[in-house]
């Protein structure tokens, strides 16, 4: 299908050439076009610029799509999330609203462990209805490309179980799917005093399958404490990398372990969380091409101190923002609502929080070649805001300003 829109009051490009990551004061700019139009031909986009001018011949199955007094711009992008899982943690909430904390929670048999058991117990359909109903929900709220981790399994069968459940996900084409294999994400109750021996598990046996497989386009691990140590990530994403996985880390979100300065060393596409790197971390990660993916909601769920993102940027560290959507410490998928906890308790400004979300969140799953950015012969991936100008997005929060979800250069009904 083909479709144009015209009379775009704002047009956010994001990105005017070819740039793929922005870093520093690049992040504030958005290379916006006034009163602009845009054509898309066969999912991609075929032109763009001001209505003046506006192509004359245009095919005749163009649809038209009336963008006045809108917002356009590049489809979210939200780079970390947990989609598929089994279960609720409704009942931790309300233990953290009394008190306890995170790690509190996990000892007395809930957090991470609780979801696997869930999740162990659900069917493949099970675990799919519900997923689909949030890929559903996020393509309303405007994200067009969804990264999701395994990790809820935390055994050979059922972390399998999660990567496929996300394959056959994307094959419905209901929107993007990228997975990710996150089988390092804790240790299970029945290797809770052979820790050892679940690393081996994870290296020897689900890394060989799914790299040989193809389930899992990138590898993750949990590089904390109490969890797996900066040698154990090395070991497993070092034999991940073995297999053709691209790598990420989970890192500096409880303690500082050092988990940034191993994604540097290891050119890891992304290393995630980061809400106590260290100066040293910081330094690494100047000097590497890792992006570093934030996230707002789990700080804000967990009243948990926020990533620096202002001494990140400042020190000229691509940053993307992400939701972390998952049962326990963020029950959100809404990138709007991130943007608005990225400003107000981060210090970010609009600007930057609408790159951190497209563009960069792109780069964090070494997909900025394709979208993050409205340019010709990129997808056309893009979401028609009924907002005055793009600052609304972050500023009127609490509300879905999505009036238009367009996928792969197709209009989307709802």
């Amino acid at each position: 299908m083909n479709i144009a829109l015209k009379n775009i009051k704002q047009l956010v490009t994001v990105s005017a050439n070819e740039k793929k990551i922005k870093r520093g004061n690049e992040m504030r700019e958005l290379n916006i076009i006034e009163n602009a139009g845009l054509i898309a031909e066969e999912g991609k986009i075929k032109w763009l610029g001001t209505m003046n001018d506006f192509p004359k011949n245009l095919s005749e199955d163009l649809e038209i799509l009336g963008c006045e007094n809108c917002v356009v711009m590049p489809g979210f992008v939200d780079a970390h999330t947990h989609l598929i899982f089994g279960g609720s943690r409704e009942s931790e909430f309300a233990m953290r609203s009394s008190g306890a904390t995170y790690q509190e929670i996990a000892a007395s048999g809930g957090g991470i462990i609780s979801t696997v058991s869930k999740t162990r117990e659900a069917t493949k359909l099970e675990l799919k209805k519900r997923a689909r109903h949030y890929l559903s929900q996020m393509l309303k709220h405007g994200t067009t490309t969804v990264e999701t981790k395994s990790g809820y399994g935390l055994d050979f069968k059922n972390e399998i179980k999660l990567l496929e459940c996300a394959r056959e996900l994307e094959r419905e084409e209901l929107t993007t799917i990228v997975s990710t294999f996150l089988g390092a994400h804790s240790f299970p109750l029945e290797y809770k005093e052979r820790k050892s021996e679940y690393v081996q598990l994870v290296m020897e046996e689900m890394i060989p399958y799914i790299g040989g497989k193809k389930l899992a386009e990138f590898c993750d691990v949990f590089c904390e404490t109490n969890y797996f140590s900066v040698d154990d990530t090395r070991k497993i994403l070092s034999k991940a990398k073995e297999y053709g996985m691209k790598l990420k880390l989970h890192a500096e979100e409880l303690s500082n372990l050092g988990g940034a300065e191993l994604a540097a060393e290891l050119n890891a596409v992304s290393v995630d969380h980061l809400e106590h790197i260290s100066e040293n971390g910081i330094r690494a990660l100047q000097n590497s091409e890792t992006v570093a993916v934030l996230l707002p909601g789990v700080s804000f769920n967990l009243n948990h101190q926020y990533a620096p993102a202002r001494t990140l940027i400042d020190a000229q560290i691509p940053v993307a923002i992400a939701s972390d959507f998952n049962p326990g410490s963020c029950m959100s998928y809404s990138m709007p609502l991130m943007m608005t906890i990225a400003c107000t308790q981060m210090r970010m400004s609009p600007e930057e929080v609408i790159v951190a979300s497209t563009l960069n969140a792109a780069a964090a799953i070494a997909r900025s070649k394709t979208i993050g950015s409205l340019e010709v012969g990129k997808n056309a991936d893009i979401i028609v805001l009924d907002i005055p100008n793009y600052k609304f997005l972050p500023y009127h929060f609490g509300e879905n300003h999505v009036r238009n979800v367009i996928k792969n250069g197709v209009q989307l009904d709802f």
